[in-house]
Protein backbone atom coordinates (compact mmCIF):
# COMPACT_ATOMS: atom_id res chain seq x y z
CA UNK A 1 0.00 0.00 0.00
CA UNK A 2 2.33 2.53 0.66
CA UNK A 3 4.81 1.73 -2.33
CA UNK A 4 2.18 3.20 -4.72
CA UNK A 5 1.61 6.31 -2.42
CA UNK A 6 5.15 7.03 -2.75
CA UNK A 7 5.73 6.47 -5.92
CA UNK A 8 2.35 8.63 -6.28
CA UNK A 9 4.52 12.06 -4.86
CA UNK A 10 3.15 11.43 -1.38
CA UNK A 11 4.85 12.83 1.41
CA UNK A 12 6.60 10.12 3.60
CA UNK A 13 4.46 11.70 6.33
CA UNK A 14 1.41 10.98 4.80
CA UNK A 15 1.73 7.61 3.61
CA UNK A 16 2.84 6.57 7.10
CA UNK A 17 -0.47 7.97 8.64
CA UNK A 18 -2.76 6.21 5.92
CA UNK A 19 -1.00 2.85 6.33
CA UNK A 20 -0.96 3.02 10.01
CA UNK A 21 -4.95 4.14 9.59
CA UNK A 22 -5.28 1.81 7.27
CA UNK A 23 -3.51 -0.80 10.26
CA UNK A 24 -6.17 0.70 12.91
CA UNK A 25 -9.29 0.11 10.86
CA UNK A 26 -8.45 -3.70 10.30
CA UNK A 27 -8.21 -4.62 13.78
CA UNK A 28 -11.25 -2.84 14.41
CA UNK A 29 -12.46 -4.54 11.62
CA UNK A 30 -11.27 -8.05 12.60
CA UNK A 31 -12.49 -7.21 16.32
CA UNK A 32 -15.99 -7.01 15.11
CA UNK A 33 -15.66 -10.20 12.51
CA UNK A 34 -14.79 -12.20 15.28
CA UNK A 35 -17.88 -10.72 17.51
CA UNK A 36 -20.10 -11.56 14.83
CA UNK A 37 -18.59 -14.67 13.78
CA UNK A 38 -19.57 -16.24 17.46
CA UNK A 39 -23.01 -15.57 16.98
CA UNK A 40 -23.99 -18.31 14.61
CA UNK A 41 -23.22 -19.92 11.55
CA UNK A 42 -26.20 -18.25 9.31
CA UNK A 43 -24.62 -14.63 10.33
CA UNK A 44 -20.89 -15.79 8.89
CA UNK A 45 -22.58 -17.46 5.96
CA UNK A 46 -24.23 -13.89 5.37
CA UNK A 47 -20.60 -12.04 6.09
CA UNK A 48 -18.95 -14.34 3.60
CA UNK A 49 -21.60 -13.40 0.76
CA UNK A 50 -21.04 -10.24 1.53
CA UNK A 51 -17.66 -10.38 1.22
CA UNK A 52 -17.49 -12.46 -2.27
CA UNK A 53 -19.93 -10.33 -3.80
CA UNK A 54 -17.69 -7.62 -2.92
CA UNK A 55 -15.08 -9.58 -4.91
CA UNK A 56 -17.04 -10.29 -7.60
CA UNK A 57 -17.61 -6.59 -7.82
CA UNK A 58 -14.50 -5.77 -7.77
CA UNK A 59 -13.29 -8.31 -10.45
CA UNK A 60 -15.94 -8.04 -12.80
CA UNK A 61 -16.37 -4.37 -12.87
CA UNK A 62 -12.65 -3.19 -12.24
CA UNK A 63 -10.05 -5.80 -12.99
CA UNK A 64 -11.60 -7.77 -16.55
CA UNK A 65 -12.29 -4.52 -18.17
CA UNK A 66 -8.68 -2.88 -17.48
CA UNK A 67 -7.18 -6.21 -18.55
CA UNK A 68 -8.70 -5.56 -21.97
CA UNK A 69 -7.68 -2.18 -22.17
CA UNK A 70 -4.14 -3.58 -21.53
CA UNK A 71 -3.92 -6.11 -23.96
CA UNK A 72 -6.47 -6.47 -26.91
CA UNK A 73 -6.15 -9.98 -28.08
CA UNK A 74 -7.95 -13.15 -27.43
CA UNK A 75 -5.63 -13.93 -24.62
CA UNK A 76 -7.19 -12.26 -22.20
CA UNK A 77 -10.29 -13.83 -22.53
CA UNK A 78 -8.75 -17.50 -22.44
CA UNK A 79 -6.96 -16.59 -19.39
CA UNK A 80 -10.42 -14.99 -17.57
CA UNK A 81 -11.85 -18.50 -18.49
CA UNK A 82 -8.91 -20.69 -17.70
CA UNK A 83 -8.77 -18.58 -14.61
CA UNK A 84 -12.60 -19.55 -13.53
CA UNK A 85 -12.50 -23.24 -14.43
CA UNK A 86 -9.63 -23.45 -12.31
CA UNK A 87 -11.20 -22.10 -9.70
CA UNK A 88 -14.67 -24.18 -10.18
CA UNK A 89 -12.16 -26.55 -10.35
CA UNK A 90 -10.57 -25.78 -6.76
CA UNK A 91 -14.62 -24.98 -5.48
CA UNK A 92 -14.87 -28.99 -6.02
CA UNK A 93 -12.22 -30.10 -4.47
CA UNK A 94 -13.84 -30.82 -0.51
CA UNK A 95 -10.05 -30.48 1.14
Amino acid sequence: MAVPMKNGGMSKLKVIFYVILSGITTGIGAFFGAILGTISTNVIAICLSFAAGAMLYIVSGELIPESNQLYHGRMTAIGNIIGFLIGMFAMNLNI
